[in-house]
C-alpha cells in the first residue's frame, strides 16, 4: 500500500535581515572584550548575557561606559556550559516570540572552549589501555588522539555552535588570533612568509555571519561577511572600518532593525526522539516520579514512530537505573544517542518475542 504524498508547504520570502553571528578575533589586548561590553548597552538590543570561558575580564568590564549585561555562572564543565547556552537560546526564543528587542549573547572566548575540548581529547587518549602501556615503557612517548576521539570533540563543539547558529538573537563570539609562520603542504615553514591563525575549531569562520579582526597597531577591518548590504573585496584585501563598533556594524552597515523581526527557524532533528532526550535528562534531575510521567507522555505522543518511542523509553529506563544504582552507570558518555539506539533495538527484540508485545504497560520501576 502506497503512502499519500505530503502536501507541499511554501511561503514568499520576507527579505528581513536575520540577526547576525559576529566573530571578533585578534591579538591580545586589541580591544575585543571592550567592544563587546560597549555593545551590550545598546538601546536597540534587549537583555545581554556574557558567557566567560577561561578569561577574567567580565566582572571588570561591567565598568565600560554603557555596558549592561548579566554574567552567566557555570561550573566549568562542558555539560553545564552547554546547558547555560541552551537556557539563553530558550530565552531568546521567548523574547523573539513576544516581539521584544533581541537578546545578545557574548561568548568570551570560543578559543578557550575549543582549548577545553582539545585538552579533554588529549586526556582521553592518554587513558586508553594501549597508550597507558606505551607510557609505562616511555613516559615521554608521543600520544596522538585517534580520529574517533577528535570526532567526539568536534561533536561537542558543534552542539554549542548549533545553538549559536539557531539563536533568534545577536551572538558575539570572541576569539584569539595571531600571526604565525606560513607552512607548505608538507608542514615546512615558508621563508619570509606570514600567515594568520584563529585559535578555534576550523569551522568557526563558516558559522559566523561577519568576521572582524582587531590588531593593536592597525585599524579594525572586516575579513568576510555574508550580507547583501555591503561587500568585502574577494581579492584578499579586507574592508577597513576605522570607526568600528558592533552597534554600527549591526544596525548601520548590515541594516538590521528591531522593527523587522526575522522568522525563527525550526530546530533540525534527525528524528523526533532527539527532541525528547533532553526532557529525559531534566525529568531524571527531578526524580523517578517525573520519569514515570514522561513515560506516559511519550506513549501518548502520536507523532512519534514506534522506533522513536523505543529510543526514548530506553533512555528513561537507563536514567531510572542510574538513580537506583549511580555507581553502576559512571560512564560519562552513557547517554550517547548511539548507545540509546542500541538499547532500543534490544528492547524492540524483546517486545517482538514477548506474547502480545510490551506496549501497554511500562516496566515495574515505572508502574503506577
Amino acid at each position: 500500500m502506497s503512502h499519500p504524498l505530503p502536501k507541499l508547504r511554501t511561503r514568499k520570502p520576507t527579505g528581513v535581515i536575520p540577526w547576525p553571528i559576529i566573530l571578533i578575533e585578534g591579538e591580545e589586548k586589541s580591544g575585543k572584550s571592550h567592544q563587546a561590553a560597549a555593545f551590550t548597552g545598546s538601546e536597540q538590543t534587549g537583555q545581554a548575557y556574557w558567557l566567560e570561558l577561561g578569561e577574567d575580564t567580565a566582572d571588570e568590564y561591567a565598568n565600560v561606559p554603557g555596558a549592561d549585561y548579566l554574567l552567566i555562572e557555570h561550573n566549568g564543565s562542558y555539560r553545564d556550559i552547554l546547558g547555560q547556552v541552551e537556557a539563553v537560546h530558550a530565552e531568546a526564543k521567548r523574547a523573539a516570540a513576544a516581539k521584544e528587542k533581541p537578546v545578545v549573547l557574548v561568548i568570551d572566548s570560543v578559543s578557550m572552549l575549543w582549548r577545553m575540548l582539545v585538552n579533554w581529547t588529549n586526556e582521553r587518549a592518554h587513558r586508553t589501555p594501549k597508550n597507558q602501556a606505551k607510557l609505562r615503557q616511555d613516559p615521554d612517548a608521543e600520544i596522538k588522539p585517534s580520529m574517533n576521539l577528535w570526532n567526539d570533540a568536534s561533536e561537542r563543539w558543534q552542539r554549542v555552535m548549533y545553538l549559536v547558529r539557531t539563536m533568534p538573537g545577536i551572538v558575539v563570539l570572541l576569539a584569539r588570533g595571531k600571526e604565525v609562520a606560513a607552512v607548505d603542504g608538507n608542514g615546512d615553514p615558508i621563508p619570509r612568509t606570514k600567515d594568520w591563525r584563529v585559535e578555534a575549531h576550523k569551522s568557526l569562520a563558516f558559522d559566523a555571519t561577519v568576521w572582524v579582526r582587531l590588531r593593536r597597531e592597525e585599524q579594525p577591518y572586516i575579513v568576510g561577511a555574508r550580507s547583501l548590504k555591503f561587500e568585502v573585496p574577494r581579492s584578499g584585501t579586507p574592508k577597513a572600518m576605522p570607526d568600528f563598533s558592533i552597534e554600527k556594524l549591526v544596525f548601520g552597515l548590515m541594516g538590521c532593525s528591531i522593527h523587522n523581526q526575522p522568522k525563527v527557524s525550526p530546530e533540525l532533528t534527525g528524528d523526533l526522539a532527539q527532541v525528547w532526550l533532553p526532557k529525559v535528562d531534566k525529568a531524571a534531575e527531578r526524580g523517578v516520579d517525573d520519569l514515570k510521567k514522561l513515560w506516559r507522555e511519550v506513549e501518548a505522543d502520536k507523532d512519534l514512530s514506534r522506533d522513536e518511542v523505543l529510543v526514548v523509553r530506553a533512555a528513561i529506563e537507563r536514567k531510572a537505573a542510574e538513580l537506583k544504582n549511580p555507581k553502576k552507570f559512571s560512564d560519562p558518555t552513557s547517554d550517547d544517542v548511539t548507545r540509546l539506539r542500541a538499547a532500543a533495538a534490544e528492547q524492540q527484540d524483546q517486545d517482538a518475542k514477548a506474547p502480545g508485545g510490551s506496549e501497554e504497560l511500562p516496566p515495574d520501576e515505572f508502574a503506577a
